[in-house]
């Protein structure tokens, strides 16, 4: 039987620009390392007992042709310095044998900072819920923590964010970013 709950995550992102949309997808998909495999997109779930590696080390694990289960966030403009966000935010329960949560964000006129706290008050607010606890995201942040007191639980939120201005001279500029799952 197959086994797919995965053991290992990571996190990567990119930019693109070019005149035609899908090529400029492409790109960032290139430069997010993982152009040469087929993504599958699928729902939010940081799976039980899954530990979160680095990049580097994520892309060393991947050939290609290669099918990824992926989270991910795009988002595309061919609008002069319009800015564009693509962000996953992640939130991880205290007890790592419990699943989390990963969310999926895009935003026009945000920076990184923003989109990438919005991602993880967002991936927060599910697992708060899934756990049955009540969640205010202005009173359960610990700033000396820089973590989630929810309950008695501690959470642990990260997000990847990639950020671009659109192209001056209006081509497509696509920014992407994904939590990679590997089985």
């Amino acid at each position: 039987m197959l086994d797919f709950v995965a053991k290992k995550l990571f996190l990567t992102k990119g930019k693109g620009v070019h005149e035609d949309r899908l090529t400029s997808f492409e790109y960032a998909l290139r430069d997010a390392g993982i152009a040469g495999t087929n993504l599958v997109l699928i729902s939010s779930i940081f799976p039980p007992n899954a530990k979160l590696i680095s990049r580097k080390e994520g892309l060393k694990k991947i050939k290609p042709g290669q099918i990824l289960f992926t989270i991910y966030s795009k988002n595309q403009t061919n609008e002069p310095h319009r800015m564009c966000t693509a962000s996953v935010g992640i939130a991880q329960p205290k007890d790592r044998s419990r699943y989390g949560y990963l969310s999926e964000y895009e935003s026009f006129g945000q920076n990184e900072t923003q989109a990438g706290d919005y991602a993880e008050d967002v991936a927060a607010q599910m697992l708060a819920s899934s756990l049955g606890i009540p969640f205010d995201v202005d009173k359960n942040w610990d700033e000396k923590r820089q973590q989630w007191l929810i309950s008695d639980q501690i959470i642990n939120t990260h997000n990847i964010t990639q950020s671009a201005k659109g192209n001056k001279d209006k081509k497509w500029t696509t920014v992407f970013a994904a939590a990679v799952l590997l089985l």
